[in-house]
């Protein structure tokens, strides 16, 4: 049943998707609104930069790992594959499911987002944000159900664009005349109060972060896994990762850090002195341009996790069912409608709010995942193998975890929800096995 071909994908992608739907996936209005935040936090220039330097290296260790896990078994839904092959079921059923709420609310919080940048171009659209939300989320789901294909095109153009709209704002940043900021303030003395403001502002990066290994859920399209997917993976991370280190410093280069430490949104500050009163204007239709094309990879996302979930007994069967265009569609329109009924309510916000925690949670067993099967299966085939394993696979292990740990202390609300979703989970898989 499961081998028809209303039950398989096609194999359209290629590594230009991989890398557009890893860009698409990744930069979004966390780089945009963050910054602030994470200077009022540390105000050190230095400190700050570090902080998103070390995010990057982070990503590239756990990209080398990804790109191990996805080529031995490139299937649709990514991460949980791993896990159950290397920890059973149970866990690659947690695995799955907390891999597909973090991504299943995004397309509902997108949504929201560009409603309300659209309302500040269109002035007169004010009191109809849920419609415009309504009206973005419709038009996207009608658009993925003709294919694949589509899709992919869509992202390519569209993350290309918002590359070029981040690349002018930064040369510009650098080409305007100002007053150069002296750099060559002192570190503050690491203390309680500094240890929690690095410990939220890695949680805002991570979060900034997150979508790196967003190609690993459409391995099962592509044409080319072995090859395709470590260059999709690492080129991808390296643009990302560019894009976020040199933003920061070109933020800096024109915006003062007391003024960026007491801004909600600095990248519209800097755009204004670069471009004057069109500033304001520049980074609405880049935060708009950046919204757009996440919303385009996350409608395509949770759509293959609920694919994946679906063959492996952890859905409905007829989750399973793909048209001729290559879309599963009873997993993308009960995706859509999960969004819808979170648009319609609004209680996504808390859930949002989990997803930089979760994450950790995902990746934290995804990592655990290479290094189990590099003990268990050693003779497994391995197209592309971990650069410096064992040392960086346990690194950034360690890492997750640390994160996850740091994140408890500095955010227990979310962590004792964590608790309850994890404890609630196990009731409802023997529930599941023992329907089937």
């Amino acid at each position: 049943m499961s081998g028809s071909p209303k039950h398989e994908l096609k194999k359209v992608l290629g590594v230009s998707f991989g890398v557009a739907v890893m860009i698409g996936g990744t930069i979004g209005a966390g780089i945009l609104r963050t910054p602030g935040t994470i200077a009022l936090m540390l105000d050190n220039y230095w400190l700050i930069v570090l902080c998103w330097l070390f995010g990057g290296v982070y990503v590239l260790m756990g990209v080398s790992s990804f790109s191990e896990m996805a080529t031995i078994m490139p299937k649709a839904g990514g991460p949980y594959n791993y896990v159950m092959r290397a920890f059973g079921t149970y866990c690659g059923f947690l695995t799955g499911w907390l891999d597909y709420l973090i991504n299943a609310i995004g397309p509902a919080y997108f949504c929201i987002v560009i409603s309300e940048y659209v309302v500040i171009l269109f002035p007169a659209w004010a009191g109809y944000e849920t419609l415009v939300a309504v009206g973005f989320l419709l038009v996207f789901t009608a658009f993925h159900l003709v294919g694949v294909q589509g899709g992919s095109i869509a992202q390519q153009i569209m993350s290309l664009a918002k590359v070029i709209f981040f690349v002018v704002l930064i040369a510009a940043c650098f080409f305007v005349k100002v007053d150069h900021i002296s750099f060559g303030q002192p570190l503050p003395v690491l203390k309680g109060g500094l240890l929690i403001g690095m410990l939220k502002s890695m949680q805002l990066i991570v979060g900034a972060y997150d979508g790196w290994w967003s190609a690993c859920f459409f391995a099962e399209e592509d044409k080319d896994p072995e090859k395709n997917l470590p260059r999709s993976l690492f080129m991808g991370a390296v643009t990302v990762i560019l894009i976020y280190v040199i933003f920061n410093i070109a933020l800096f280069y024109v915006v003062p850090l007391d003024s960026i430490s007491t801004s909600t949104l600095v990248a519209s500050d800097a755009a204004k002195v670069v471009f004057g009163s069109g500033g304001a204007t520049f980074v609405v239709v880049l935060a708009i341009a950046s919204l757009v094309s996440i919303l385009n990879a996350y409608m395509m996302i949770p759509a293959r996790i609920l694919f994946g979930l679906s063959r492996d007994g952890f859905f409905v069967r007829q989750g399973m069912q793909v048209n001729k265009g290559g879309t599963p569609t009873v997993a993308l329109l009960s995706s859509a409608a999960l969004a819808l009924g979170l648009i319609l309510v609004g209680s996504f916000e808390a859930l949002f709010s989990l997803s930089a925690f979760i994450s950790l949670i995902v990746l934290g067993f995804a990592f655990g995942a290479l290094i189990k099967l590099r003990r268990v299966e050693p003779n497994l085939p391995r197209p592309y193998r971990a650069w410096g394993y064992p040392w960086t696979s346990a690194l950034v292990l360690l890492v997750t975890i640390g994160l996850f740990v740091g994140f408890a202390i500095s955010d227990p609300y979310n962590f004792v929800l964590i608790l309850i979703i994890v404890a609630l989970s196990y009731p409802a898989y023997r529930l599941l096995i023992r329907k089937a």
